[in-house]
């Protein structure tokens, strides 16, 4: 009697059993991957609005005492110490005195990440606990990743793209291999302009156009720490979002060493920045005070607010010699739609049919 050939399956089992995962993984990944991040609608939360407007009240009277004592130690900006020398009459000051965080973030306020160097302070994490198309942005890294880490931990949907110049996808073992697949990485600069092309090295992106080639259009919380290079950056990025409001031709011809109307020596701006909250290392190494204030200033023209500072007292244990010449600032953006200054509603998908229009009777 003839034997009956023997089918795939018992010729090569190793392969059916290979193929059979295949197609398994294969349905997976099509049929039951997550659908996209739905978008967030922000509305209005009239008791968080009264408490912005208390916060920004006070604050805006807080600029009066930063020029008078302005005018105390110098007279004119121009004229101010960043930090006096020790000498009579040993003014009782340094710059972080003319720029405190005095506007309190409404919400909670936690320290994320390990204790000593690497944690950072931030308002509200709260508030992207759930957030289905949170952004994070991290710039500048050292050797520590735990804020990050514990960012990612804290949350359920939060994304963070990390950018270092120095560092690209092999810093990726510094994230949890569970929470990998929620962080990015990429070996670049930010800059005041772009310079990414072949020759260029390092490769310098702005946040403009780094957000464009990210397909985002909002970053809630975003963390720049690159080394003395804050100030041009930063004024390229206000620059790159923002517009001086036009003024009246009497504020135009004001004396420059005297703040205008809103309380800052430069104009208020138009527009709105694409992050919900900023924390940044601030190294004032060279720098003269009438140039700090300018810059400071140009964060509160373009809606930022200071609700916390940490002086890095291991960079000033290391050097005595120099002063306490880097601090780490938290900032509220107080303009705009984000999760800090407004509730939120997940989207509503638009219905794959729309209802019948009912037909008036006659």
């Amino acid at each position: 009697m003839a034997k009956s050939p023997l089918l795939l399956g018992q010729r090569h089992p190793r392969y059916t059993l290979a193929l059979v995962a295949l197609i398994l993984c294969a349905y997976w990944f099509f049929f039951t991957a997550p659908p996209p991040p739905r978008p967030v609608v922000y509305k209005h939360n009239h008791e968080l609005n009264a408490r912005l407007d208390r916060e920004e009240r006070k604050y805006r009277s807080m600029l009066p005492q930063r020029q008078e004592l302005i005018t105390k130690y110098g007279p004119t900006p121009s004229q101010v110490a960043m930090f006096p020398p020790d000498q009579e009459p040993w003014p009782p000051y340094t710059v972080w005195d003319f720029f405190p965080p005095i506007f309190n973030c409404p919400h909670e306020v936690d320290r994320l990440g390990a204790l000593g160097d690497g944690g950072k302070w931030m308002c509200g994490a709260s508030r992207i606990e759930s957030k289905p198309d949170c952004v994070i942005y991290s710039f500048g890294m050292d050797s520590s990743y735990s804020f990050e880490t514990t960012l990612l931990q804290s949350t359920h949907f939060c994304e963070v793209w990390i950018y270092d110049s120095t560092k690209g996808e092999d810093a990726r073992k510094q994230i949890p291999h569970s929470l990998r697949h929620r962080a990015h990485f990429g070996k670049l600069a930010l800059g005041a302009s772009d310079k990414h092309g072949p020759g260029d090295e390092p490769k310098t992106w702005t946040l403009k156009s780094l957000m464009s080639e990210n397909g985002h259009s909002h970053v809630d919380f975003i963390r720049i720490d690159v080394e003395g290079w804050e100030w041009e950056t930063f004024r390229g990025i206000i620059n790159d979002f923002t517009m001086e409001r036009a003024s009246p031709p009497q504020a135009a011809n004001a004396d420059a060493d005297s703040p205008g109307a809103s309380g800052w020596h430069v104009r208020e701006r138009e527009g709105v920045l694409p992050f919900g909250q900023l924390q940044i290392e601030l190294h004032v190494w060279n720098q003269r005070f009438q140039d700090f204030l300018e810059w400071w200033e140009l964060l509160e023209a373009s809606g930022l607010r200071p609700f916390h500072s940490e002086i890095n007292l291991v960079y000033a244990n290391y050097n005595r010699h120099s002063g306490v010449e880097l601090a780490e600032y938290s900032f509220l953006n107080i303009r705009g739609d984000n999760a800090f200054v407004k509730d939120y509603d997940l989207e509503k998908p638009e219905p794959e049919h729309p209802p019948p229009v009912e037909q008036p009777t006659s």
